[in-house]
């Protein structure tokens, strides 16, 4: 387990970029299946309004996604220069201040959600009628954030040591967990969208412990140590942990992204459609974090081959790693946009009944919401290569343009002149103008 697999000074681009991102792939696409997994139980076992309900509990756990995302980014590409450059010791100590660092955070999310539960469910959109859901799955899925936090830095760690197949397992084996206890606790136990948080509570925490092990117990190089958080030790940790937290802040704006997508799509489709409509748009939601994974799972394949060689200055390589992350972005986002045009009624016959309100609604919707998806993947991976070489300014900028300078108006203006169609265009559009102003950006620096 602890051997080295991967040899980032002298391995070749292609081979090392396809080592990654299979078992990153896969890895990453488990995980968001565990997400999904809740939502195709949820919907089977209590319909669309337990969907409607995660649903609008689903932006605090993108936020805390985004805050580990955040940290896990930015310690990987500070870690991976540290490597380059043989200074293993530093690299140790970087990992270390950002796993203690996700721990505080952790809590106090925690902290806040226990104690302003009903007033959170609130600001999130629920109506009274889906308020009890929102809270019950609101509660019984938070104290999972401190694992999550752990497995989330720790894969991104444990890749860049070398072991990206032990990273996959860290995501497939809570998945099959999960899929099995959503099973156990909607269906024999009775426990709805309660028994679904518990499930998801359970696989994610097991996740982080599994990472942990390997940073503790296992590791080759990169071992989690002791370090000095008192006196001056605080004040390193403090600056260190800011300059990871600004080298991943874009990533966090992209979580974010995803989680004011789904707020405002919420807030619009209950304007328009009610509870019907957010049901729909649920649906639609339970798919994104696989765009979203497939785009980071590329950038993450892509982003230590890149940081290394960008810690050395060897730009030919990290040219090659680039081309090869978007071409394998677009691939891909051609062949999800096909599912979603082609087969929208096997993809909501998955969470409920195609001749429902929501149903119906979601299966017109779909094609629409295609559009979207390549420019969706390839933003992502775009926004991944400018982390991953310490441009922050460039990757913030495309960020915020598809997470609120277009995403919001589009989403106001849209469906006043398309009305249903507008709201589900509002995303793709978004993405499409990003896509554009990036491309503009690409050609004025030729």
């Amino acid at each position: 387990m602890a051997s080295k697999a991967l040899d980032f000074e002298h391995g070749n681009v292609y081979s090392l970029f396809y080592k990654l991102l299979i078992p990153t792939l896969v890895g990453t696409l488990t995980m968001a299946a565990v997400t999904t997994i809740d939502g195709i139980f949820i919907g089977q076992g209590v319909g669309a309004a337990g969907v409607a309900a995660v649903n609008i509990a689903v932006p605090i756990y993108q936020i805390m996604g985004g805050v580990y995302l955040m940290i896990a980014v930015g310690c990987s590409v500070v870690a991976s220069i540290h490597v380059s450059q043989k200074d293993i010791a530093l690299a140790r100590v970087k990992i270390t201040q950002a796993l203690l660092f996700t721990v505080f955070v952790a809590a106090l999310i925690n902290i806040i959600g226990f104690s302003f539960p009903h007033q959170v469910a609130k600001l999130l959109g629920a109506s009274e009628t889906l308020m009890p859901q929102v809270v019950d799955y609101m509660l019984w899925v938070l104290p999972s954030f401190l694992f999550q936090v752990w497995a989330g830095v720790g894969l991104f760690v444990i890749r860049l040591d070398g072991a990206p197949r032990y990273a996959m397992w860290c995501n497939i084996i809570p998945a099959i967990m999960n899929a099995f206890l959503d099973w156990l606790f909607i269906f024999p136990l009775g426990m709805g969208v309660k028994g679904a948080a518990i499930a998801t509570s359970i696989s994610m925490s097991f996740g982080g412990l599994m990472a942990m092990a390997y940073l503790f117990f296992f590791a080759k190089d990169l071992k989690v140590i002791s370090i000095d958080i008192s006196g001056r030790g605080f004040i390193s940790w403090a600056r260190n942990i800011a300059y990871q937290c600004k080298i991943g802040s874009s990533t966090l704006l992209g979580e974010l992204t995803l989680a004011v997508l789904i707020y405002v799509g919420n807030l619009t489709f209950m304007k328009y459609l009610g509870d019907i409509g957010v049901g729909a748009f649920g649906i639609a939601c339970y798919y994104m974090p696989f765009f979203f994974m497939i785009g980071n799972a590329v950038a993450q394949s892509a982003q230590p081959i890149i940081s290394y060689n960008y810690g050395i200055g060897r730009w030919k390589e990290i040219k090659m790693a680039s081309s090869l992350m978007y071409v394998t972005s677009l691939m891909m986002g051609v062949i999800v946009t096909l599912l979603f045009i082609l087969i929208p009624d096997k993809l909501v016959a998955l969470f409920v009944d195609t001749r429902s309100d929501a149903g119906v609604v979601a299966i017109n919707g779909f094609p629409y919401l295609a559009v979207g998806i390549i420019s969706f993947i390839l933003n992502v991976s775009v926004i991944g290569y400018y982390q991953s070489i310490e441009q922050v300014k460039s990757a913030t900028l495309f960020v915020c343009l598809r997470g609120f300078l277009f995403l919001i108006p589009c989403f106001i203006l849209l469906p006043q002149f398309l009305h249903i169609r507008g709201i589900w265009l509002a995303m793709p559009m978004a993405e499409l103008l990003t896509t554009l102003v990036i491309i503009g950006k690409t050609l004025l620096r030729r």
